[in-house]
């Protein structure tokens, strides 16, 4: 499963600058829009493949979060049979289901994990060249100190996703598909039973559309990748005075009836996007993940 490292090692040189990072028009966690400024910085041109963590396993022994005990102590009302290491696999479903009900078309697989995607009778052997999944925050960060990078922050990767770009919506323009053609890995259909997407439901190998103006692949579609950002419901201003901070809501405070935990930003979109259900393939788009959630539709890249 080991092969060259030379993909790990492909990193495009960014030159920084000020920029009009969120949007006004789409989610309201892409809110307010505002100046930010990013320093020069380096992030490769790939997601990280399945190839280059099978090598960063095999030199460190590293075990996923996926792929480790779970601790009952946690979960004291749980079944101890349930409590088996997993992840999230995405199914697709028959027909129309309800939107609001994520739990429809996922379900949690034991055995699941970055070696065996989608449960343990399922491999990577023929998706070497596929954005590694089922990573958590923890793992992300342990390739990331390995490999001598981080990973970005949001705004290194909406000012990469961007391709030297303001003002566009998508990556490429105004519009999700420029004269029908998609121009990245998204849902083509009705989401989550009917995808006529060259790639169906799943991961394509990556540099399968063509690089943004920076010659970075992958940036928007495919996976969602982690960033370093602790999210929040809408945008944390960089100039927002202190003096402010008790009038503010407590924007890391977990919605009601939800655990609390801690939750990073994810940025690019993923396979899953579609118009009609998540219309996040766009540079300004975000998505909060708890950050010991593995799931068949994260990945990551790095940054230096």
């Amino acid at each position: 499963m080991t092969r060259d490292l030379g993909v790990r090692d492909d990193m495009v040189r960014i030159t920084g600058g000020s920029f009009t990072m969120g949007s006004d028009e789409f989610y309201p966690d892409e809110r307010p829009v505002h100046e930010r400024v990013v320093a020069d910085f380096e992030i490769d041109r790939y997601a990280v493949t399945n190839s280059d963590f099978a090598t960063f396993v095999a030199e460190t022994a590293y075990v996923t979060i996926a792929e480790r005990p779970i601790d009952p102590a946690q979960f004291p009302d749980a079944d101890p049979a349930d409590l088996v290491p997993g992840a999230l696999v995405f199914a697709q479903t028959d027909g129309p289901v309800d939107l609001r009900d994520w739990r429809r078309w996922w379900r949690w697989v034991p055995g699941a994990s970055w070696l065996h995607p989608q449960g343990p009778e399922s491999t990577i052997d023929d998706r070497l060249e596929h954005p590694v999944v089922q990573v958590a925050y923890a793992d992300a960060l342990a390739y990331a100190a390995w490999a001598g990078k981080r990973l970005p922050t949001e705004a290194e990767f909406e000012f990469a996703a961007r391709g030297g770009h303001e003002g566009r919506r998508f990556a490429w323009g105004d519009v999700p598909y420029p004269d029908g053609v998609p121009r990245a890995n998204t849902w083509l259909g009705r989401f989550p039973y009917e995808n006529r997407g060259r790639h169906g439901a799943g991961t394509a190998p990556v540099g399968s559309y063509p690089p943004d103006d920076h010659g970075l692949h992958d940036m928007i579609g495919n996976v969602w990748e982690w960033t370093s950002d602790l999210y929040t419901p809408r945008h944390m201003v960089p100039d927002l005075r202190p003096v402010d901070a008790e009038k503010r809501p407590n924007l890391l405070a977990s919605a009601p009836g939800e655990q609390s935990t801690v939750r990073r930003v994810l940025k690019g979109g993923s396979y899953l996007c579609s118009p009609d259900y998540c219309l996040r393939f766009r540079p300004a788009a975000r998505s909060p993940q708890a950050e010991d959630t593995a799931t068949t539709h994260i990945g990551f890249r790095c940054a230096r």
